[in-house]
């Protein structure tokens, strides 16, 4: 890793004295690469899903799949870069601040991460092309090659977070002035931090899509799976990286990101190329609405720093009960208006999309089947498990959390 700050503010006793014009402030470009390598793949995944809704069959090459290749590509190149800097020309501290690897290599965490997720994604393509070839259509997010891609993916987009953290952590204990450089950097390593943190949580989120859509939110099923897995990251990021509204900042990228994907790509037109078509589009079909998250986000967020001398174990139970109770509260009513509502069905909620291959008619495309529905005993029994799964997910997030704060290679 680069030492954390450029050699014009190292030579300088004044901070303040580096222009003002200085863009990157002092901040590795390689950071803004893999922040930009994070935000590539995940929309090209979002992009590569509609795809599928839309039109079907896509090649090696497809402009989603290209997009996805341009991110790990600049993720694997900027990273082996970083690599290849540091152990030949790097100085003493950056070496002292690098991870050693076979004994001769010197990297960052970060960078190591980012490296393995490059190579891993660009593995995946010729394997899902052969999947593709040899069992035809996939509808499935977690086939096999998709599971490697997805796995690629991560470990691209938690490098960019380690990248960050591992600066803003190298930083903090370096720069023992209060200038004004020192804060706009600190809020550009914050908004860097945002921004990594809130494209994992999509991703995450779309790993899981297919069991915690509009459809399920009227069944424990979903305050189960989503009490597992949310809680993890981001009371982890919210430990992590510090700072009043970590948590809230990063499910508003999530938030963001989700609607932007939503309302922009259904503009370009697509038709499907693989039958049978039983719903006849002319433009893409988006993914989904975003995930009302930010609202439990803000308690956890507000709780989180009100009470820091709380012991973690009762944290983890306090924050379990927050999620899982604010997050029901919120999105049984919204699924009920997703799902129900006309009102809903237009290009901002956009709950009107559906895949060509499924017949527009379904019965129970605009309301809730009976099979997911329960009863008043079978759903409080699941959310009891669900305040147990959440407890279990909090309480690891706020571990892990506590070593991230820790990172400074």
């Amino acid at each position: 890793m680069a030492s954390p700050l450029s050699p014009a503010i190292e030579k300088s006793s004044d901070y303040q004295r580096v222009s003002s014009a200085d863009f990157l402030l002092g901040i590795p470009p390689y950071l803004y690469a893999v922040v930009f390598s994070s935000f590539c793949v995940i929309v090209g995944l979002i992009w590569d899903i509609c795809w599928h809704l839309s039109i079907g069959r896509d090649g090696l090459f497809s402009p989603p799949h290209v997009i996805i290749y341009v991110g790990a590509i600049v993720s694997g190149l900027f990273s082996g870069y970083q690599v290849l800097y540091t152990t030949f020309k790097g100085s003493v501290v950056e070496k002292a601040q690098s991870v050693k690897v076979w004994g001769f290599f010197y990297s960052s965490l970060g960078a190591l991460f980012c490296i393995w997720g490059a190579l891993m994604m660009l593995t995946s393509a010729p394997f899902d092309d052969w999947w593709h070839g040899t069992y035809g259509l996939d509808v499935q997010i977690l086939s096999p090659p998709h599971t490697v891609l997805a796995l690629g993916i991560i470990g691209v987009q938690f490098g960019a977070i380690v990248s960050v953290l591992a600066v803003k952590n190298q930083m903090t204990g370096a720069q023992p002035t209060n200038t004004d450089y020192t804060k706009r950097r600190f809020r550009r390593l914050n908004l860097l931090f945002a921004l990594s943190a809130g494209f994992l949580v999509t991703m995450w989120y779309t790993l899981l899509s297919e069991e915690i859509g509009k459809w399920e939110m009227h069944n424990s099923s979903f305050y189960k799976v989503a009490a597992m897995a949310f809680p993890l990251v981001l009371l982890a990021f919210g430990r992590g990286a510090g700072g009043r509204w970590t948590i809230t900042s990063v499910t508003g990228v999530y938030t963001a990101l989700m609607c932007l994907t939503l309302w922009i790509i259904p503009l370009f037109p697509a038709e499907p190329k693989l039958g049978p078509i039983w719903n006849h589009i002319t433009h893409y079909q988006g993914f989904a609405f975003p995930l009302l998250l930010i609202v439990p986000a803000l308690a956890m967020d507000w709780i989180l720093n009100r009470y820091t001398y709380i012991n973690d174990w009762v944290m983890a139970a306090i924050m379990s009960v927050v999620f899982v109770v604010i997050t029901l509260i919120v999105q049984w009513p919204f699924g009920s208006f997703l799902q129900e509502s006309p009102y809903a069905r237009n290009w901002f909620f956009g709950s009107h999309y559906y895949y060509f291959g499924n017949d527009p008619d379904w019965e129970y495309r605009y309301k809730y089947a009976p099979w997911v529905l329960q009863n008043a005993t079978d759903f409080s029994i699941g959310i009891a498990y669900a305040l147990g799964f959440g407890y279990i997910s909090s309480r690891i997030g706020l571990a892990w959390g506590k070593w991230m704060r820790k990172i400074q290679r």
